[in-house]
């Protein structure tokens, strides 16, 4: 009979970054949609990959979103950006982050050591901030950003483009 317990834990995706990555995003456990797809942000109404065409004037076919995931990794290192999420394993029926059960912290401080450059770290949305107390003995700059995530519909595109457009130029990415 097979363990329920790893019937149930979900695995998250591998981290996104190289030695030039400047301000990593943390979000907290990919979306049911990401995790099918295996690509970052892969909900179609999530606002992340809108929000970073916008901060880098990529309009139409030129946006993110409509390019491959395999090119928008490469555009996103590019930049100096990583992405990864606070949870490496948990279980969770949907995608809410209000649902996440018995979650295991993903390996953040041996991301950061690998990536010499790094100046940042920001948390995307609430339940990755809660883990800010953590993030901040890697004595960098932390700051929390609004989750661009379809349940956040509290903040309209244009309110959280300004935050994360703020935190783009403090740290060069913009």
């Amino acid at each position: 009979m097979a363990d329920t317990k790893l019937d149930k834990t979900l695995k998250g995706l591998a981290p996104l970054y190289c030695e030039r990555t400047r301000l990593l995003v943390l979000g907290s456990f990919p979306s049911v949609a990401s995790l099918a797809q295996q690509q970052y942000y892969a909900h179609p109404r999530n606002h992340f990959w809108p929000i970073l065409s916008a901060i880098w004037g990529l309009h139409g076919g030129e946006a993110l979103s409509h390019r491959p995931y395999a090119e928008r990794l490469a555009y996103v290192r590019d930049k100096g950006l990583g992405i990864w999420d606070v949870y490496a394993h948990c279980e969770r029926e949907g995608s809410l982050d209000s649902d996440i059960r018995n979650a295991e912290l993903n390996d953040l401080a041996g991301l950061i050591r690998q990536a010499p450059l790094l100046q940042a770290i920001a948390h995307n949305g609430g339940e990755s901030a809660r883990h800010m107390r953590i993030t901040r003995q890697f004595g960098l700059p932390v700051v929390k950003l609004p989750s661009t995530s379809p349940a956040n519909a509290s903040w309209h595109f244009e309110r959280k483009l300004a935050a994360w457009q703020e935190v783009f130029e403090r740290y060069g990415l913009a």
